[in-house]
């Protein structure tokens, strides 16, 4: 789910979950295209409505399509007139739909934007997060980030925001704001804030591309022991980055164990995916991928793990897609104790393809298994050890996240147990997988 995005035409990602990363590039129309049809449809409606065609006629991992004729289908959509691009939007999705696959969607302009621009784990603006203040309805700045046009300008948490470019934020919307407030990096925008102590003054921003913080880690002194708590909210294209560091400055203040809380996180890159199971595990397969001709594709550790210390997993049935790679990875290698609620069950991989106007697809194009051969589709991955929350224990983290990974948080609090346990006292030692099947997804670039 970039306005700093770079942008590809045309582009193929591979996706999991609400992510892309970027794979092959490839032709968008098929072999069968000729000039005159090409010349017929450019610039119209009728180009999205085929490129959409061509595309999921390739790839859709159901080669009967969901026992739909696509060929009658294709026929259909080009024998009608479409006078916008609306009306065209339309028939793409009614068309999709017949293959009963929410996660094969297509996204007008505005949406696959907004897509590439959350994968790409950047935003173009000045780097700040914002809440409104429920007593006098103001916008009030949460945090500054790291190395932001903002925190280089000195906004400080608690500062609120009355004006954007000159227009007051009472009662606005924090979306209506951040749209304000975001832009192309290089421009400028001026906020109007107040500040306890101070008068009402103006500061003028250039915005700028800002890596947005995915992971967030701390170190815990739990008794005698010393716990490494890593929070990971989505598979982003600097989530590998930022868990690279995360791990290695844990590692320098000598911690005795792991907790990688994956709770809540959607999903994301499927490489992003395999390079923090990388980070965690030195051998072992990590995902299996089969496409619609059967063809599979074995990714595995490559012996570059950063730690061998004790790790827990924290898992719900919010964590999805790519966050289920990795649980699953760590799990069936016995690299992790996997603690919480089972996954929410999503064992498919998309592509997703920038059109000719802007708007995108997502297809989906394999199924994947966990390294022990397990689908894991509508069924999640299950816990080694089952926790579920109460209604009110849930209530009480999603109200305040600052309690995750507390003594108040109580799934953190069992994996805490378990590191102290004589079991996991010494670091796990990773075990060898099967050896992996031949490679065959070949549209697949890991």
């Amino acid at each position: 789910m970039k306005q700093s995005a770079k942008r590809y035409s045309p582009m193929q990602v591979a996706l999991i979950g609400g992510a892309i990363a970027t794979t092959a590039t490839l032709s968008v129309f098929g072999p069968g295209w000729c000039r005159s049809v090409r010349a017929a449809l450019q610039d119209s409606p009728k180009q999205v409505v085929d490129q959409v065609w061509q595309l999921v006629n390739r790839e859709y991992v159901d080669g009967s399509f969901n026992r739909q004729n696509w060929q009658t289908i294709r026929l259909s959509l080009l024998s009608k007139n479409y006078s916008s691009r609306e009306e065209a939007y339309v028939a793409i999705r009614e068309a999709l739909q017949k293959l009963g696959d929410p996660y094969t969607r297509f996204m007008d302009p505005k949406q696959f934007e907004a897509l590439t621009s959350q994968t790409s784990g950047e935003v173009s603006g000045i780097g700040i997060r914002m809440e409104v203040n429920e007593k006098n309805k103001r916008l009030v700045v949460v945090e500054a980030l790291e190395n932001s046009p903002a925190i280089k300008a000195g906004i400080k948490p608690g500062d609120e925001i009355v004006a954007i470019d000159g227009k007051a934020t009472h009662q606005m919307k924090i979306e209506d704001a951040s749209k304000l407030i975001r832009g192309r990096a290089g421009t400028m925008v001026t906020l109007r804030l107040e500040r306890d102590g101070r008068s009402a003054f103006d500061l003028k921003l250039t915005r700028a591309n800002i890596e947005v913080p995915t992971v967030r880690y701390e170190l815990k002194q739990e008794g005698n022991r010393r716990i490494g708590y890593i929070r990971l909210r989505e598979f982003s294209a600097h989530a590998s980055d930022q868990m690279r560091r995360a791990i290695r400055d844990l590692n320098g203040k000598q911690v005795n164990g792991f907790v990688l809380d994956l709770r809540g996180n959607p999903g994301g890159l499927l490489q992003s995916s395999i390079e923090i199971a990388r980070m965690w595990m030195n051998d072992g397969s990590i995902v299996r991928t089969v496409d619609r001709k059967g063809g599979s594709e074995v990714s595995k550790a490559n012996h570059t793990a950063l730690t061998n210390r004790p790790l827990v997993v924290l898992v719900d049935n919010n964590s999805a897609s790519a966050s289920e790679i990795l649980a699953g990875a760590l799990k069936d290698n016995k690299r992790a104790i996997v603690v919480g609620s089972k996954t929410f069950g999503k064992a498919l991989v998309q592509s997703v393809h920038e059109l000719a106007d802007g708007s995108g697809v997502a297809i989906t194009i394999a199924h994947y298994y966990t390294p022990k051969g397990t689908d894991i589709n509508h069924k999640g991955v299950a816990p080694d050890i089952k926790l579920d929350l109460t209604q009110e224990q849930q209530r009480q983290l999603a109200s305040n996240p600052n309690l995750l990974g507390t003594q108040n948080d109580p799934q953190y609090t069992r994996a805490l147990t378990i590191l102290s346990s004589n079991r996991l006292a010494q670091p796990l030692q990773n075990q060898t997988s099967q050896k992996p099947t031949s490679f065959g997804a070949s549209d697949l670039r890991f």
